[in-house]
């Protein structure tokens, strides 16, 4: 099972706020194959060079910088931490404190310094779903898949998920037609049936608790429509794998629920392109990274496509002016990165994209709440 870290809105909006002459950005590859983790270490290592380096060039004093370094080379030596990862691993840290983020994304690796963190990767690994869960329900047979981007797909062991509806009634069979109260017929199978969802969905909330990823369900009615009428998961997917899952197995499962997970990306691409297009005669939809830069700062953006791996190096002053560079360094920051933090502080919803998603292949586009 891949071991995940998906931040928060209030964790986005706090790494967002977050202000200190020496913050450092870290990402990196890593991988949830432990005994092939040890590259990943090293690439750390090797990563984390590079960020003193930068400080220093920058004329950060000594003192600035060790603590910075302590505490990578202490997460370095944590062979309980380096145990349980994922696809990719954000390390944010400044002299005062150290935070990871594990995450299902295959992100492009980089170092970066500045005075506030780059946090566009980290918005990727929330806004594309390229890691779910399957749960394979029949009357017989209940299984919780986990389906990533780039592995063989798992079935997670869930503690107390009941094997068959039979052993969560406490019965021979949930078909058996002998009358016990309203337990007869099909209206008895109903209630039991219903009964051994609500099992399931009790079973799983401690291992889905405070997740994000799209549970998706394949089943056969009647179990489909019972199980989604009792589910406490947020993120049940509305898309669905209509088949009974006996006998399938968890790559079947996997090959299956991909078109679901890219279809709920396209989706929202989707959606975005056509409200930008209907708000464009209006004077509501932008490109130009200075118009959104302005507009970000008054919170007049409602939702902002960011082009996840283009790096627009500047500053952003308090009134919304940009200021371009030639190159990032320490003393500036990525300015559509600044852009989205501030979409994101004031309650707007911003998606890191590939640049192809975005119209009129620009670094950014922008759907107003109002008119600027």
């Amino acid at each position: 099972m891949l071991y995940v870290d998906i931040p928060t809105q209030p964790e986005l909006q706090n790494l967002v706020s977050s202000r200190h002459e020496a913050s450092v950005s870290i990402y990196l590859h890593t991988t949830p194959e432990t005994q092939n983790i040890e590259t990943s270490r090293l690439r750390l290592g090797h990563m984390l060079k590079e960020a003193e380096e930068q400080l220093e060039a920058a004329g950060t004093p000594k003192r600035t910088i060790w603590p910075i370094a302590e505490q990578v080379n202490d997460l370095l030596d944590d062979d309980g931490f380096w145990s349980h990862q994922a696809n990719s691993l954000a390390v944010l840290v400044t002299p005062d404190r150290i935070r990871t983020f594990r995450l299902p994304n295959r992100l492009p690796e980089l170092v970066q310094v500045s005075d506030r963190f780059h946090l566009k990767p980290l918005i990727r690994a929330v806004s594309v779903p390229q890691h779910a869960f399957v749960l394979a329900l029949a009357e017989n047979e209940v299984r919780l898949i986990e389906v990533t981007g780039d592995l063989p797909a798992e079935t997670v062991r869930v503690p107390d998920m009941p094997k068959t509806a039979a052993d969560a009634n406490h019965t021979a069979s949930v078909n058996s037609r002998s009358a016990s109260g309203r337990i007869h017929a099909s209206e008895g199978q109903k209630i039991l049936l219903r009964n051994f969802c609500r099992q399931i969905d009790a079973a799983l909330r401690p291992i889905l608790s405070g997740r994000t990823e799209p549970l998706i369900l394949a089943a056969a009615e009647p179990l489909k429509s019972i199980f989604r009428s009792v589910s406490s998961y947020p993120h049940l997917s509305e898309g669905m794998i209509e088949t009974s899952p006996v006998n399938e197995t968890p790559s079947a499962l996997a090959e299956a629920a991909r078109p679901i997970l890219d279809r709920l990306h396209q989706d929202t691409i989707r959606h975005f392109h056509d409200l930008f297009a209907a708000r464009q005669s209006e004077g509501r939809a932008i490109t130009d990274i200075s118009d959104a830069a302005r507009a970000a700062t008054f919170g007049a953006i409602d939702t902002l496509l960011v082009d996840i791996d283009d790096v627009v190096a500047g500053t952003v002053d308090e009134a919304g002016a940009v200021t371009f560079d030639a190159e990032d360094n320490a003393t500036n920051y990525g300015v559509v990165d600044e852009i989205a933090g501030r979409v994101l502080a004031s309650g707007g919803r911003v998606l890191g994209v590939r640049r192809a998603d975005i119209p009129q292949d620009a670094a950014l586009a922008a759907v107003l709440r109002y008119a600027v």
